[in-house]
């Protein structure tokens, strides 16, 4: 299930984040002028702040009623453009089963059928294997590495550019997801 990132979730992502903080840390952006992160509660207004703009959608990803990671719908930009990017990590516990690509799934098809959006890309370090396989499991399009894209671990790293248009999955990604007999272990 994916459902809105909200204040009052700070002391169940707070502990998953710490549970998870060797499997996610190399992956994790970092500001490049230093700057110390922002508190839970500033991160969720900013956040909600955007989603009112119409600039975002984040959201938790939910198991069986257990949070087990966050994916953000992010830089949605109207106009002739109608694109959005992705953004998702998941608890280490529950990797490999099928979570992400059938979040990643959702989130896209909403993109797509309500919101009105054309395009998704999602940007991943090349070294990344199991974001990367979250893509190729869904049939994202590689479009080539965005040299020195994000800044992560102190360094501007390079990232693989995936995309798919709302026309490559008329039916919806979800439909195809399952067709191919993706889903949730």
């Amino acid at each position: 299930m994916l459902r809105p990132l909200r204040r009052r979730d700070r002391d169940t992502w707070d502990l998953l984040r710490q549970q998870n903080a060797a499997w996610l840390e190399r992956w994790e952006a970092t500001s490049p002028t230093g700057a110390p992160p922002t508190s839970f509660g500033a991160y969720v207004r900013a956040l909600n702040h955007q989603a009112r703009q119409g600039r975002s959608l984040p959201f938790v990803v939910e198991l069986d009623g257990e949070m087990v990671g966050q994916l953000t719908v992010s830089s949605i930009t109207r106009g002739s453009f109608c694109s959005a990017s992705v953004g998702y990590w998941v608890s280490q516990h529950v990797a490999g089963r099928g979570v992400m690509p059938t979040a990643v799934a959702m989130a896209c098809d909403y993109c797509w059928f309500e919101a009105g959006l054309h395009r998704i890309e999602i940007n991943i370090r090349p070294e990344n294997h199991p974001s990367r396989r979250v893509v190729e499991k869904l049939g994202f399009r590689d479009e080539g590495l965005r040299l020195r894209f994000l800044h992560i671990q102190g360094e501007w790293r390079d990232h693989r550019s995936y995309a798919l248009t709302a026309e490559e999955v008329p039916g919806g990604l979800l439909r195809r997801w399952r067709e191919r007999g993706g889903g949730v272990r």
